[in-house]
């Protein structure tokens, strides 16, 4: 009862000082959305949320492509990675791979189209690489195997592929003595879209990535019978 007592009282005192805090934020000096519209010339893009994204705010995103990954190494240190296959899931889904027969190339084309749209309306990497993310899963989930990610090195070079085209976009900019992250207006639009692809397969895998290092589920025929093996 104690406990009970002390967690009520620390989340009621953190929401609390969280409405005050809301409560009294200064309000802006000028109407940043102005801002952001009047300069969207220079970013490459005429989309406002993507040249904040990549452009205005560079640092932020990168540093959330980071996070993502670190998720995913922290999860490959903690656990190994599960088979894939439908005995892993503890499921038979022949529908589900003759579903995904023809929905496959649709998710293709949306995640396609959203990587593309981004630049000019909502879209961008993050939801192409969530579209790309759940047709993994729907494959993964029908048995079908990832081969060409069976050796290690090709997997860790996916997933860091798009922070490393990040960083390196970011560090050519200065050798023209820019600041980092500061693209050059007539190469600005190719640029981000160039950070933008890689960071799609990157993403995508990663979330891929956490589904395949989950716990396995605790029923089934299949996970019963690994359990009452003897281990070597």
């Amino acid at each position: 009862m104690i406990r009970l007592l002390t967690a009520l009282t620390a989340c009621l005192t953190v929401a609390s000082a969280l409405v005050v805090a809301i409560l009294q934020r200064p309000l802006p000096f000028k109407e940043l959305a102005v801002d952001v519209h009047s300069k969207l010339d220079g970013t490459g893009v005429s989309h406002a949320v993507t040249a904040v994204l990549l452009d205005f705010r560079g640092y932020d995103t990168l540093l959330e492509v980071a996070v993502l990954l670190v998720a995913v190494v922290v999860a490959m240190a903690l656990r190994e990675v599960q088979p894939d296959g439908p005995d892993r899931m503890g499921l038979e889904t022949p529908l589900l791979r003759a579903v995904m027969d023809g929905l496959l190339p649709i998710m293709l084309l949306v995640a396609a189209y959203l990587l593309w749209a981004g630049s000019s309306r909502p879209g961008g990497a993050f939801q192409a690489g969530s579209v790309l993310a759940a047709s993994g899963v729907l494959l993964r989930l029908a048995g079908v195997r990832f081969n060409w990610l069976d050796k290690p090195w090709r997997w860790r070079s996916v997933l860091a592929l798009g922070p490393l085209v990040f960083i390196a976009v970011g560090s050519s900019t200065l050798v023209g003595g820019r600041d980092f992250l500061d693209y050059p207006r007539e190469m600005a639009a190719g640029l981000i879209l160039t950070i933008e692809s890689a960071l799609t397969v990157s993403i995508a895998l990663a979330l891929v990535s956490l589904f395949q290092l989950a716990p396995p589920q605790d029923t089934g025929p299949h996970l019963r019978e690994r359990r009452r093996r003897p281990r070597p």
